[in-house]
């Protein structure tokens, strides 16, 4: 009996009856203990929480860019200088229970390494978003580009077909020239019959 509701419910002319509505919205509402949780499209997918700490790519790649700009300037340079200078003077120059690091300094070689290890990502990162802003910069001129090109185009179309237009339009000189033709035609008209009635006279 249940594979011939199921049957009848499989078919499409089927339509379901009061218990089988009521049955689906209390499935709706109250949904089986161990059924799987249907995904909602129109709602934002929820952000796991993961093993590592979140933090803001934005704000951390400003502030590399911030310190690699930092790195490549001649005061810092100069800082580093000083203070390997300062370092080393003090554990070779002052008594021997205030020194902390001895003559083949490997505190101060270790330091040196360490700032390396995280000056080299930081630099590299920085040179990646300055790419990345690069190749923006480079797409967003070539639409620009592309713009100009295609307001010259059609700059030059109408430029041409105005040409055209005033090709077929009467210019001054030609009206002053047809003027002065129609004014000796008038003067000849006026001189001849003039003659001609002399003549007859």
């Amino acid at each position: 009996m249940a594979g011939s509701e199921r049957g009848r419910e499989g078919t499409p002319g089927h339509r379901p009856d009061r218990a089988e509505r009521v049955r689906a919205q209390a499935e709706a509402v109250h949904p089986h203990p161990h059924a799987r949780p249907r995904v909602r499209l129109d709602l934002p997918r929820v952000k796991r929480r993961g093993w590592l700490p979140e933090y803001d790519p934005e704000a951390f790649g400003r502030t590399s860019e911030r310190i690699a700009r930092f790195l490549g300037t001649g005061r810092f340079i100069v800082w580093m200088t000083v203070v390997i200078i300062l370092w080393v003077v003090w554990n070779t120059t002052v008594p021997g229970h205030l020194r902390f690091d001895n003559y083949p300094f490997i505190f101060l070689t270790l330091m040196l390494s360490l700032q390396a290890s995280y000056a080299a990502p930081l630099i590299l990162l920085a040179q990646n978003r300055q790419d990345d802003r690069d190749r923006v910069n480079l797409e967003q001129d070539r639409k620009q580009n592309e713009r100009s090109i295609a307001d010259t185009e059609y700059l030059t179309r109408e430029i041409a077909a105005l040409r055209m237009g005033l090709g077929e339009v009467a210019t001054r000189d030609w009206i002053r020239s047809e003027f002065q033709e129609l004014v000796k035609e008038l003067e000849q008209r006026r001189v001849f019959p003039a003659e001609s009635e002399e003549r007859d006279r």
